[in-house]
C-alpha cells in the first residue's frame, strides 16, 4: 500500500537487511520500493521468523510506475487515455499531489509489475541458499519462487475498504446491480468482469424462467410440447452471448482495459529448460525445444485425456445399469420407498460426476505443468481445453444418451433436474460452507497463538499478516466460469424438455453472487489485480456450447411427436428438413453475430478519436523536429558563410 516518507533517502530506500537481495537489478535502475521487516517474538525458545517483509511505494513511484505499465485513466474531455506523468494535471479526478488517483488494486498492480520485473545483473548465489543460482536478465522474483526460497507474496486486505465494500456488496439483501466499480477498485477488473458476467447471466435467465414457469406448469405430463420453447431457446443462446459483448466492452472501456496494449509476456514462474538467448528480448533465459513440448502433448495429454474420457463413459453405462435395478424393483413393488429409489441412481451419479471432475482437475493441472508452456496465456489456454472437453462429456454424455439413444424424455426430464440440483447443493457446500469453516477453525488457531506470542502487546499487523498467511489461495476465475458454463449447457441444451432448468440457474446464481464475494472477502487471501478487456477463452467457450445448443435442440425438435406426425411415411425426409433447418438457424447466428457490433458505436467513435488525435500528435512532433532541424542547419550554414568571409577578409587583409 501508498506510504509516505520523510527524507529523499528513504524514498529510495532498498532492501538493505543481511542475507536478503537488493531491490534493483543495475546500479542505474531501483525499483524505489519501501521495505519494512516484521519480526514475529520468539516462542518456546524457537528463534523469530525474521524473512516476512511488508513491501510498499511512495505515491511519486506509484504515479510513475502508472505510465510504465501502461495504465488508461479518465481524460478532461471525458476520453480514455494512457496515463503519462508529465500530464498528470490533465486527467479527471487528479487532485493535489494525485492522493485517491490510483486505486488499491491499481497500486498493488504496479508493485507486483516492479516486482515481478527485477532481473538479476550478475550470476551468483542466493544469499543463504548456494544451490539456488541467478543469472543475468532473469526475474529474480520468479527464480526464488520456482525454486521455493519465496513461498508466498500477496497484498494485504485495507480492513477500513473491505468493511465498506462488503456492507454494499452482500451485506445487505437487496434487488440490486453490483457494485462493479467498487469490485473493480478493490479487487481489480479481471474479477469485477467476473461479477458482471455473473450478474449479466442472471438476468438475462429471468425470460427464460418467466416463461418456464407456466410452461411447466401447464405442460407437465405432455412432453411432445417443448417445440416452441427449443426455438426460444435457440435465439435466446444466441442473442445472449451478442449482448455480452457489448457488455463487457463498455465496461472494459470505462476502466481503461480495452485500448489498453498487452504487456510482454515474461515465462511463467515454473517454466524451466537450459539456458539460451530470447531472440525478442536479447536476454539470457530458459529455451525449451516446441518439439518435446508437442511430444508430450500428443503422447502423453491426449491418451490421458482420451482414457479419461473411457473411465467417463464406464460409469455412464454402471448408471445405467443401476437406473435398470432400481426401475424394476419399482415395477415389481410400486410404493412410496421404491419411489424415492428411483432418484437414487442419478443422485449417486451426480456426486460422483462431482468428485471425477475434481480428481481430473488436479490430473489436467499437472500435465499442462509437466508440458513445460513457456507463457501462462497458453498454460491456460490448454488447461481450458482439457478440463473443458472432460467436464463437457463427464456432465452431458448421459443427457446426450437418454435424449438421442434411449429417446425417453421422461427419464431425461428426471435426469437432468437431479443432476442440477445436485451438482448446485455439492457446489455450494464445497466453494462456501467448507472453506469458511475450515478457515474459522484456522483463524482460532492463530488467535491463539498470536496471543501465546505477543502477550498483552497490540500488534495488529502482526497478526493480520499471520492470519492472511493462513488463508486458502485464491486460484483465479477459472473454476468460477467453469460452473457458469456447465450451467449455460444445461439451460440451452435441454432446458425445452425442463422449462425449470432456468429457473433453478437463477436461484443458484443469486447464491452464488453472495457466497463468491463472502468467500473472496473472509476466506481467501486478497488476489492481485489482473487487467481484463473481457473474459478471455471463456467467451469462445460458451459460443461453442451455443452452436452446439443449436444442434441438440433442433435434433430434440425433430424427435418429438409433433414434427413426427407430418412426416408419417418418409423419416428421411423429416430428417433431412430438420438438418437444413439447423444449417439455417447457424447460419442466422452467425450472421447475427456479424450484423451486431461486438464494440458499441459510441465507444468506436471514441477509440478512433483518440487514435486519430495519437496521429496527429505525432505527425505534429514529427513536423517540429523537421522544422528545428532545419532551422539548425540553416542557422549553422548562415555561420559556416559568415566564418569563411570573415576569414577571408583576415587573409586578403594580410596579404595587402
Amino acid at each position: 500500500t501508498p506510504q509516505e516518507r520523510e527524507t529523499d533517502d528513504e524514498k529510495n530506500w532498498p532492501i538493505a537487511t543481511e542475507n536478503v537481495l537488493d531491490l534493483r537489478y543495475d546500479s542505474n535502475h531501483r525499483a524505489e520500493l519501501l521495505v519494512d521487516q516484521l519480526l514475529f517474538p520468539a516462542q518456546d525458545g524457537q528463534k523469530s521468523n525474521p524473512n516476512v517483509f511488508v513491501v510498499g511505494s511512495t505515491l511519486q513511484r506509484l504515479l510513475k510506475g502508472a505510465e510504465d505499465v501502461g495504465l488508461f485513466k479518465e481524460f478532461q474531455d471525458g476520453t480514455m487515455r494512457g496515463f503519462t506523468y508529465a500530464n498528470r494535471e490533465s486527467f479527471k479526478d487528479f487532485y493535489g499531489d494525485g492522493e485517491g488517483f490510483l486505486s488499491d488494486a491499481e497500486c498493488q498492480y504496479i508493485i507486483k509489475h516492479e516486482l515481478d520485473t527485477l532481473r538479476a545483473k550478475n550470476e551468483e548465489h542466493v544469499p543463504g541458499y548456494p544451490k539456488v543460482k541467478l543469472y543475468p536478465g532473469k526475474s529474480v522474483v520468479r527464480r526464488l519462487q520456482s525454486k521455493g526460497v519465496l513461498v508466498q507474496y500477496f497484498p494485504l486486505h485495507n480492513k477500513e475498504d473491505l468493511k465498506r465494500l462488503s456492507f454494499s456488496w452482500y451485506k445487505k439483501i437487496k434487488l440490486s446491480f453490483q457494485p462493479l466499480d467498487d469490485i473493480r477498485h478493490y479487487f481489480g477488473e479481471g474479477l469485477a468482469l467476473y461479477f458482471g458476467f455473473l450478474e449479466y447471466f442472471t438476468f438475462a435467465l429471468v425470460p427464460m424462467a418467466l416463461i418456464g414457469i407456466p410452461y411447466y406448469l401447464f405442460d407437465w405430463e405432455d412432453y411432445d410440447k417443448y417445440v416452441l420453447f427449443a426455438v426460444f431457446n435457440l435465439v435466446w443462446s444466441t442473442v445472449f452471448l451478442e449482448v455480452w459483448k457489448r457488455c463487457s466492452a463498455t465496461l472494459a472501456y470505462g476502466w481503461g482495459t480495452l485500448s489498453r496494449k498487452k504487456a510482454f509476456e515474461e515465462p511463467r514462474a515454473g517454466f524451466h529448460g537450459a539456458l539460451g538467448f530470447n531472440p525478442i528480448t536479447g536476454r539470457e533465459e530458459p529455451v525449451y525445444p516446441s518439439s518435446k513440448r508437442q511430444l508430450r502433448i500428443y503422447l502423453v495429454s491426449v491418451p490421458f485425456v482420451l482414457l479419461c474420457l473411457y473411465l467417463s463413459f464406464y460409469v455412464m453405462m454402471v448408471y445405467f445399469d443401476m437406473e435398470n435395478w432400481a426401475i424394476s424393483i419399482y415395477n415389481e413393488n410400486p410404493n412410496f420407498a421404491t419411489g424415492i429409489l428411483l432418484f437414487v441412481p442419478s443422485i449417486i451419479y451426480a456426486v460422483v460426476i462431482e468428485i471425477m471432475n475434481l480428481l481430473y482437475r488436479y490430473a489436467a493441472e499437472f500435465l499442462t505443468n509437466w508440458e513445460n508452456h513457456r507463457l501462462e496465456s497458453s498454460f491456460q489456454n490448454h488447461l481450458v481445453l482439457k478440463v473443458l472437453v472432460f467436464n463437457f462429456v463427464n456432465c452431458f454424455a448421459s443427457l446426450f444418451y437418454i435424449a438421442f439413444v434411449m429417446q425417453d424424455m421422461v427419464l431425461l426430464r428426471q435426469s437432468l433436474a437431479t443432476l442440477l440440483i445436485t451438482s448446485q447443493i455439492l457446489n455450494q457446500v464445497m466453494e462456501a460452507f467448507l472453506p469458511y469453516w475450515l478457515q474459522r477453525r484456522r483463524n482460532k488457531k492463530v488467535h491463539k497463538r498470536m496471543r501465546r506470542m505477543m502477550g498483552d502487546k497490540e500488534l495488529p499487523l502482526l497478526e493480520q499478516v499471520q492470519l492472511e498467511t493462513e488463508m486458502n489461495t485464491y486460484l483465479g476465475t477459472f473454476d468460477d466460469y467453469l460452473e457458469q458454463f456447465l450451467l449455460f449447457g444445461y439451460v440451452s441444451l435441454f432446458s425445452c424438455v425442463y422449462p425449470l432448468a432456468a429457473v433453478l440457474v437463477v436461484l443458484n446464481n443469486i447464491t452464488e453472487v453472495y457466497s463468491d464475494a463472502f468467500k473472496m472477502c473472509h476466506v481467501f487471501k486478497r488476489p492481485y489485480s489482473e487487467p481484463a478487456a473481457n473474459i478471455g477463452v471463456w467467451q469462445l467457450a460458451f459460443e461453442t456450447m451455443s452452436i452446439i445448443a443449436v444442434v441438440t435442440n433442433c435434433a430434440l425438435i425433430g424427435l418429438s411427436s409433433q414434427v413426427k406426425a407430418y412426416f408419417p411415411e418418409s423419416e428421411t425426409q423429416m430428417i433431412l428438413i430438420v438438418v437444413a433447418i439447423e444449417h439455417v438457424l447457424l447460419a442466422f447466428k452467425f450472421i447475427l453475430a456479424f450484423v451486431i457490433p461486438d464494440v458499441p458505436k459510441h465507444i468506436q467513435v471514441k477509440l478512433a478519436k483518440l487514435e486519430f488525435d495519437s496521429l496527429e500528435a505525432l505527425k505534429k512532433r514529427v513536423s517540429t523536429h523537421f522544422y528545428v532541424w532545419n532551422k539548425i542547419l540553416i542557422y549553422c550554414f548562415a555561420a559556416n558563410c559568415l566564418l569563411f568571409f570573415f576569414f577571408f577578409y583576415i587573409i586578403l587583409r594580410l596579404f595587402h
